[in-house]
């Protein structure tokens, strides 16, 4: 059984700190993946921090990581789709049942038996799963992506998170040309919604509070810029959205978007608020409007958006760190102090 190099929490009050981790011998079915480059991901602060602990209790030790991106470096003996050198990638998932109908339709995600990167029970070695803050992994083939080679890989590694979380709404909602478009919040999550929309051809307007924040929004393709404090603004544009992806994980006004939708106008929530938002029923009933949320995607729908990126050139903006700084990156992450997220270095680990 080999072990590796990685980082983790000890418990929730612990800052991440070098440990090394078992990794299980590669089946016929696994691909072994030196690990190049992991994004940050607000969700792994949450569960280093046990913030989740009502529905997902951290165990620790916990290595969290789950936006991985690296080098084959062996495969089993009926692994067909990779081969010792190619680039590969790992999201949030690492395996399912694969039989249920969800399964069966590509919605692995939606698995009643789903198992997440990271701390989730591992069949393979007992405890938990454990993440991409390492220098290796072993995972089933089934939940291995293809990297496309022109993209950078250090921006490549949270498409495997922010990327597919934002593309899959938008897809299943029809966005595209002659499409009207919304992002609330300028993060993580909403830069990434900012280039899908105008890479799949839509009028796309950034919602955002921070006026500082347009010049950027605008670089990263928006066509308009509204400050949501500026009640003249947002009535502007009142009863003509086709689609707003909400991004904020904050209490905001959610009700101030809903108005914005056009008939049949649907707006997703991706953001997780900590506390229940208050939607006014009149809202969505008068125009048949709908709110939903949307939860990363399938593995063959994040395989479309990772070559979608490619043919589009489009990667996340982010910082490069090494691991040594994993502490920091987290506390500045709570500030919103990144553009727009960290990616680790995992060739750190060496050192």
């Amino acid at each position: 059984m080999p072990n590796a190099k990685a980082y983790a929490a000890a418990s929730a009050k612990s800052p991440l700190a070098a440990t090394t981790i078992a990794r299980r011998d590669p089946t016929a079915n696994d691909v072994e993946i030196e690990i190049l480059f992991c994004g940050i991901c607000h969700s792994d602060l949450h569960q280093v921090r046990d913030e989740w602990n009502e529905l997902m209790p951290t165990v620790y030790p916990c290595v969290p990581g789950h936006e991985i991106v690296g080098r084959v470096t062996k495969v089993g003996s009926a692994v067909t789709g990779f081969k010792a050198g190619d680039l590969a990638g790992v999201g949030c998932m690492v395996d399912s049942d694969g039989t249920c109908a969800e399964c069966k339709q590509g919605n692995e995600h939606f698995c009643n038996n789903m198992i997440l990167t990271y701390n989730f029970p591992d069949k393979h070695l007992g405890g938990v799963t454990y993440g991409g803050y390492s220098d290796s992994i072993v995972v089933d083939e089934r939940f291995v992506l293809k990297i496309p080679a022109n993209l950078s890989l250090a921006g490549t590694a949270p498409l495997l998170c922010a990327g597919i979380t934002t593309y899959s709404p938008m897809r299943h909602w029809g966005v595209g040309k002659g499409k009207k478009v919304g992002v609330v919040g300028l993060g993580g999550l909403g830069h990434m919604a900012v280039k899908f929309a105008h890479a799949l051809g839509a009028h796309t307007v950034l919602f955002t509070t921070s006026a500082h924040k347009k010049d950027d929004a605008l670089r990263l393709g928006a066509d308009e810029v509204v400050i949501s404090k500026n009640a003249d603004e947002m009535n502007k544009h009142a009863g003509s959205f086709d689609f707003i992806l909400d991004a904020v994980a904050a209490e905001h006004d959610i009700n101030a978007y809903i108005n914005l939708l056009a008939r049949d106008g649907n707006i997703t929530l991706v953001g997780a608020p900590p506390t229940p938002l208050p939607i006014a029923a009149f809202g969505l009933i008068f125009r048949r409007r709908s709110f939903s949320g949307s939860l990363i995607g399938g593995i063959k729908e994040t395989q479309e958006m990772l070559d979608f990126c490619g043919t589009h050139n489009i990667t996340a903006d982010v910082e490069v760190i090494p691991i040594q700084k994993v502490n920091e990156a987290f506390d500045r992450m709570v500030k919103s102090d990144v553009k727009y997220r960290f990616s680790i270095d995992m060739g750190s680990l060496k050192g």
